[in-house]
């Protein structure tokens, strides 16, 4: 399957279908994929953690009793808490996040749905981001998630990508069109 979609290869690859094989043969697809969402968002939240997955100087044993102690007080267990103890022993728990992206990308090709990345000057509205959903699923013909991310320095517009399309109907890019066009006329 990682080979069957270019997004999953590599290490993260093999990690992310493996683990999506074992959660679809045991019908836990979505509870695996909400917990290694909970696992990113403890990542993201804290320092800590960061530093924990991410440092070599820490050894598997070590990482290996604080992940427990972390994925116990989280309330993640199963296959997510046994699949991320197989990435601490490997030593290959730096790749998490790799992994969890990958696994999100075939749980969204399993349940056919695909996945925009958005960029927007400031944060949308509930409306706008269901007239967006709803513009992209027409194109598409599968619902989509979106990933939004604010980038001021878009100045206004917006910014899509869906799988090898993007769409850049940005102002600063307007803005470069305009002044490179400027400069070859004068």
């Amino acid at each position: 399957m990682a080979a069957e979609n270019p997004s999953v290869s590599g290490v993260a690859g093999r990690y992310a279908t493996a683990l999506f094989e074992l959660a679809r043969d045991d019908k836990s697809v979505d509870a695996v994929k909400a917990d290694l969402d909970k696992f990113a968002a403890m990542l993201a939240g804290s320092p800590e953690l960061t530093r924990l997955v991410r440092s070599p100087v820490f050894t598997a044993e070590e990482q290996g009793k604080a992940l427990a102690a972390v994925l116990a007080k989280a309330g993640i267990g199963g296959i997510t808490a046994k699949f991320l103890a197989v990435l601490t022993a490997n030593r290959r728990l730096f790749a998490i996040h790799d992994v969890t992206r990958a696994y999100a990308a075939l749980v969204a090709k399993f349940k056919g749905e695909a996945t925009a990345d958005v960029t927007v000057a400031e944060p949308l509205s509930d409306k706008n981001l269901d007239a967006l959903k709803s513009a992209l699923k027409t194109v598409t013909g599968k619902d989509v998630a979106l990933n939004v991310n604010v980038d001021p320095a878009i100045i206004g517009g917006l910014v899509v990508k869906l799988g090898s399309r993007m769409v850049d109907s940005s102002l600063r890019t307007k803005l470069n069109s305009i002044k490179h066009a400027m400069k070859e006329a004068g």
